[in-house]
């Protein structure tokens, strides 16, 4: 498969990183040379100095043999351009672009019906705003992700000493806990993720993934001592294009919002774009003004300013002060794995967003969704079963899958199965599988030959 990545900023690099672990052809095309001196020396993928949107620059990346080209610089304008002179050079390539202006919310569907014909566009707000909606209604995660349109939740909890499952083996929690009993997909233990057998413990301080249906979800929280309370009241520190998106959400259900914005005339474009929200001008990380606007008594602050050293600092202060929850934006990538050491749990990051919204798109194979867990570490696929395919109607027990791949689940119909050794896969069902990063280019081969993706 050869891809053509435009734009060699964190997502491009991040991505093409992801790839040429899977042994892809990657070719990456940025104007920026430190930024391309940035991949080449860190990956093993060509790298192109010149515009992504230049005629020539795109066919001496090969973009006629390319499959997909992906546009993700920081430039929709250069983004649209790119994939524009891409659908004219090869009209088959199949095109995604990031896309995060609002002013282009209502064409998507024109682009791709008309020119440039961009098969996906992707609004890293979007996501982050779908993530933040999850972190709401999932009381205690730290992760979540939706397969089977939100009918099944892959959720990461942290478990704490109190938890009923501490110390429990894997092995023991069908006697215990019986119909309650959740599918651990992985523990992250000390940073690093392991599927785990039936033999291993459960220890405080293991980052739990489970499986779980949407409609028993709160019962399988309450196993690991996560326990739902309503949201009422709403502290958004940042009034960009995310905080604005946020509120006018939360206004439509009824939840009491106050926006702190620093700049002046964006607090009276709020005001005027808002109709019940409280928009007050300061800022966010002034912890007289947090106590001043009852910060404390918030069920949940999100710092979604563009500043994370601000979002950070506003959410630290407001879990001093005693808020019941904080969500805070983080861009670099740098920053993520050290947010739960000092206690920042929540985190929502654009640029991972996208990330993980374009990963699905440019797997081989039916592939629904597909979600990054724990850097990168590992992924959660939702693929379909082909009628022709080697791993129907047999027993998961007798599939060879490589090390490092766990099927998690089955959803056939309006029915979600938790599999066991014997169940066995159905053509036209749609399968969850976990996979550790080093087992995903293996895992391909049997999604695009033995299930006949296409």
């Amino acid at each position: 498969m050869k891809i053509i990545i435009v734009g060699a900023g964190q997502v491009g690099f991040h991505i093409a990183s992801h790839l040429a672990l899977e042994n892809k052809d990657v070719v990456v095309i940025d104007q920026d040379v430190a930024a391309l001196r940035r991949v080449s020396d860190a990956i093993d993928v060509q790298v192109i100095n010149g515009s992504g949107s230049s005629p020539a620059v795109l066919e001496e990346a090969g973009v006629a043999n390319a499959e997909i080209v992906l546009a993700v610089t920081n430039s929709d304008e250069t983004n649209l351009v790119a994939c524009l002179v891409a659908d004219i050079l090869s009209p088959s390539t199949k095109k995604l672009a990031r896309i995060r202006s609002e002013a282009f919310d209502a064409y998507h569907e024109s682009f791709r019906k008309n020119a440039p014909h961009i098969d996906t566009l992707i609004n890293p707000d979007e996501e982050v705003l779908r993530t933040v909606d999850l972190f709401m209604s999932v009381p205690g995660a730290v992760d979540v992700g939706e397969f089977a349109q939100g009918r099944v939740k892959l959720v990461g909890v942290n478990l704490e000493p109190t938890s009923s499952v501490c110390g429990m083996r894997l092995s023991d929690m069908a006697k215990s806990l019986k119909e309650r009993r959740p599918l651990i997909a992985a523990v992250v233990r000390d940073g690093r993720l392991i599927i785990p057998r039936g033999n291993d413990r459960l220890l405080t301080g293991d980052r739990v993934y489970f499986i779980a249906e949407e409609k028993n979800l709160l019962d399988t929280l309450a196993v690991f001592g996560k326990h739902s309370e309503p949201i009422r009241r709403v502290l958004i520190i940042g009034g960009g294009r995310i905080g604005l998106r946020l509120a006018e959400r939360l206004e439509s259900r009824g939840i009491y919002t106050k926006i702190i914005e620093i700049l002046p005339d964006r607090c009276t474009f709020l005001a005027d774009r808002l109709n019940k929200s409280v928009v007050l001008n300061g800022d966010g990380s002034d912890k007289a003004l947090l106590i001043e606007e009852n910060a404390q008594e918030m069920d949940v602050v999100a710092a979604l300013t563009g500043d994370e050293e601000i979002n950070i600092l506003a959410s630290l202060m407001v879990r001093q002060l005693g808020a019941r929850k904080t969500i805070t934006k983080i861009s670099k990538f740098s920053y993520l794995p050290l947010m739960p050491a000092i206690g920042l749990e929540q985190v929502v990051s654009p640029r991972l967003s996208a990330i993980n919204s374009i990963l699905h798109h440019i797997r081989r194979g039916k592939v629904l969704s597909a979600i990054s867990i724990q850097d990168e570490q590992a992924e959660a696929i939702e693929a379909v079963a082909m009628e022709t395919s080697e791993i129907v109607s047999r027993p998961l027990k007798a599939i060879s899958f490589p090390k490092g791949v766990l099927v998690t689940g089955i959803i056939r119909g309006e029915r979600v199965i938790i599999p066991t050794g014997d169940s066995v896969i159905e053509p036209g069902d749609h399968i969850i599988i976990f996979a550790q990063r080093e087992a995903i280019a293996k895992l391909e081969k049997i999604l695009a030959v033995k299930l006949e993706f296409v």
